[in-house]
């Protein structure tokens, strides 16, 4: 199976993890709903939905920018029918767009604090609701959703309560919809990366240059997420993958070829445990209080 003729409807899909998991889905000739909030550049920031859809066009797919923040909940609607409206129909929702604050709970105001959880966990239902009136009329409905497996040790949790706590919203979602949609064909996974990935929240957020050089490019993580939508949702729902245990099943053995440094010790990403050689999560640069 490959995603030819399908439609993705992709939150926070202008840059990093969302526009790879986008140009991926463009390769095959999918149609690409890329809903963002960046419409204007930003020197903080690569990309634009204008740019992203560009690019999605020269990688041989079609692409839809609509301006859309997820928090608010007639924008999303407006966008889906809107989506539907130039594609005919929803296949598939990529929950991509997330907030990241890298503090604890001394140092987080509660605005980021209702941010995070805004973007996360109520764009998240947000999105699902919009979308899946549409996903349900679909031949292989899948909603994927970027968050990590779900745990109870408060060790992940300790370092940074309201981001992690805003994460693994999300991936109580995808427990709640696969069990909800089970019987309906819809297929609901969680996916999240083995390491950190080079991406703007990353190099403004978490740990700047030093830190992109230990990471993996977002094309791992698309690449995982294109074996997951293209499996028959029937028999394909409720799980919470890593990128690398995917693209293993996959068949795929050569993982350098992610690496944005040949070479560089790689840095584990802080919800999952470090491999063989992985720098600890406990390495990484945290946030500066401020942010």
């Amino acid at each position: 199976m490959n995603l030819a003729g399908k439609t993705l409807f992709i939150s926070g899909g202008s840059r990093g993890i969302g526009l790879a998991i986008a140009l991926r889905a463009a390769r095959d000739g999918a149609n690409i709903a890329i809903a963002a909030k960046t419409a204007d550049p930003d020197p903080r920031l690569e990309g634009t939905i204008h740019t992203a859809a560009a690019a999605v066009e020269a990688a041989g797919g079609k692409a839809l920018a609509l301006i859309v923040d997820i928090r608010d909940e007639e924008r999303v609607k407006a966008a889906v029918a809107q989506t539907v409206e130039v594609f005919g129909g929803i296949d598939i929702l990529v929950n991509n767009a997330s907030a990241i604050r890298l503090t604890g709970t001394l140092d987080t105001p509660v605005k980021r604090y209702d941010l995070m959880h805004g973007v996360n966990g109520r764009g998240t239902f947000v999105c699902a609701q919009a979308c899946l009136p549409h996903l349900l009329n679909s031949t292989n409905p899948h909603i994927l959703t970027l968050s990590p497996p779900l745990v109870t040790d408060a060790k992940w949790f300790k370092d940074f309560p309201a981001y992690t706590i805003a994460k693994y919203t999300m991936s109580l979602f995808t427990l709640a919809l696969a069990g909800e949609f089970k019987d309906r064909g819809v297929a609901v996974n969680s996916l999240w990366p083995r390491t950190a990935i080079a991406t703007a929240a990353v190099r403004n957020e978490i740990g700047g240059a030093e830190m992109i050089a230990a990471c993996r490019k977002p094309e791992i993580v698309a690449d995982a997420a294109h074996y997951i939508l293209t499996r028959p949702s029937r028999k394909c729902s409720g799980n919470f993958f890593l990128d690398d245990e995917v693209l293993m099943a996959a068949g795929v053995r050569d993982f350098s070829q992610y690496d944005v440094q040949a070479g560089a010790a790689l840095q584990a990403d802080f919800f999952v445990e470090a491999l063989p050689g992985m720098r600890r999560a406990d390495n990484m640069v945290k946030a500066k209080p401020g942010l």
